[in-house]
């Protein structure tokens, strides 16, 4: 979750101030649209609940991430499918795969941790 939050702060900062540098880095068209900003503020702001999540533990919330970042590749790829957007757009998506598998595992693991410290058998 930490990490998500640090790369959503990253990101959210990159649409926020220089959305285009990240466009042009991705062969999408630039713009001078204010949504793309927007969406850098919302992603900014959105970091925010996952770096409390990762500081105060919070698991309902970690385990719902998960299967809300694992979503994301599907609609990328359907945006991608209906040429709405260029295949690149994936690799975002992919992004949130791979955390959200990360989590995922993180919290598998955390739960046998603490099984195994209920059960010292």
């Amino acid at each position: 979750m930490l990490v998500f939050g640090i790369y959503l702060i990253g990101l959210g900062m990159v649409l926020l101030v220089a959305p285009n540098v990240l466009l042009e880095v991705f062969g999408m068209p630039t713009t001078k649209e204010v949504w793309i900003r927007v969406l850098g503020m919302v992603v900014g702001l959105l970091a925010g609940y996952y770096l409390l999540a990762a500081r105060v533990e919070l698991i309902p919330f970690m385990r719902l991430s998960v299967y809300l970042r694992a979503i994301v590749i599907l609609f990328f790829v359907g945006f991608v499918m209906a040429e709405m957007a260029k295949p690149i757009l994936i690799l975002f998506g992919a992004i949130d795969l791979a955390g959200a598998t990360w989590t995922d595992q993180a919290l598998r693991l955390d739960k046998r941790d603490s099984a195994s410290d209920a059960d010292p058998a």
